[in-house]
């Protein structure tokens, strides 16, 4: 009131002196011993077994209505900060590790000399009339390059087409990912045959990278470009037909491409497409698995025993296609640089025309 002077609340300018006051109050140090002396005592005598912040509320609340305490309780929030103070919380946080570099499994994509590109397929987009849409998708691992192909199907033919006009245009990069999808892998009845996508990867010199399945992160960047695909074309506008889709997505493309103009210029650089005669193959098919309960992981409808030390963890298993061996490596998300081998295994296919 006297710094008021006489004037409203409202109206006297407080922005001179800090907001909060000048002096704190602070639970004093014997209530402080009583609250550590009633947790070590439900811990080792109390019936429930509870000895948190809540459960000494409780027990002082107890201790209040018996007349052995006078004067306010210190809230259960201000219990915690005593407990923490005085350092007596058994949980133990959590450690927060720094998240690995992009691409982080592949040594050279996570030192940013070579490119890696991302390919799923969007399925089910239900119309008014007619089949559904379903959508072909790509984007670039450093460089974010987006792409988008909608139709009324995707398959392994229509999927070569889209990788052949975009790769003509952008030049090719050293890894080319994807799901499990039978369009990409090939069919999986099949164990003795590969793909077609995974044939034209190899013809190219790309190196084709099968994500695991049901695992979360590897396919982050082009599952992340799915959702904005969707939210910023599908969902906004109203299409009379599949040509109206197609011109729209390629605006979207085309506006995204703009904005990350400097970024895709900066990425690692691409190769140029090849004339059939300049053909160098890859050798090359890479698989990122989690091994079973045994330290085996499935390939391409065989298992190899990897290390039974090694349950239920990643690796990454490289098939030289030349010799006919498959080389098994070690991947921790929190030693991203570390990758042993664990095992290598003879794994060549029956001889076929690539």
């Amino acid at each position: 009131m006297a710094r008021a002077a006489g004037q409203r609340l409202d109206r006297v300018d407080w922005d001179d002196r800090p907001s909060q006051p000048a002096r704190t109050a602070r639970t004093a140090p014997e209530f402080e011993d009583l609250i550590l002396d009633l947790r070590r005592s439900l811990r080792e005598d109390s019936t429930l077994g509870e000895y948190g912040a809540v459960a000494i509320r409780r027990a002082l609340d107890e201790l209040a209505g018996s007349g052995l305490l006078d004067g306010p309780l210190p809230t259960v929030r201000t219990i915690g900060r005593v407990l923490a103070r005085r350092g007596a919380l058994d949980a133990s946080r959590r450690t927060r590790r720094p998240a690995p570099p992009a691409g982080w499994y592949l040594a050279d994509v996570a030192a940013r000399r070579v490119e890696l590109d991302s390919f799923d397929v969007i399925i089910g987009l239900r119309t008014r009339r007619g089949p559904d849409i379903d959508v072909l998708t790509g984007i670039s691992l450093h460089g974010g390059l987006p792409a988008a192909w909608p139709s009324h199907g995707v398959t392994s033919r229509s999927t070569i087409a889209a990788l052949t006009g975009h790769w003509r245009s952008h030049g090719l990069p050293a890894y080319a990912q994807f799901d499990n999808d039978t369009r990409f892998q090939g069919a999986h009845g099949f164990p003795g045959r590969i793909g077609q996508v995974m044939r034209f990867c190899l013809g190219l010199g790309v190196v084709p990278v099968f994500a695991p399945p049901y695992e979360t992160g590897f396919q982050a960047s082009i599952e992340s470009f799915n959702g904005r695909w969707q939210t910023k074309v599908w969902q906004r506008f109203f299409f009379e037909s599949l040509g109206d889709l197609r011109g729209q997505s390629d605006r979207y493309v085309g506006a995204v491409r703009a904005k990350l103009a400097i970024r895709i210029d900066a990425a690692p650089p691409r190769r140029p497409f090849p004339s059939p005669w300049d053909l160098v193959p890859a050798a090359r098919v890479i698989y990122l698995r989690r091994t079973s309960e045994s330290g085996a992981i499935r390939l391409e409808g065989r298992s190899i025993d990897v290390d039974r030390h090694w349950p239920y963890r990643l690796v990454r298993a490289e098939w030289d296609v030349r010799s006919g061996v498959v080389r098994c490596y070690a991947l921790r998300r929190h030693e991203p640089a570390n990758q042993p081998l664990l095992a290598e295994a003879p794994f060549a296919l029956p001889t076929r025309r690539l």
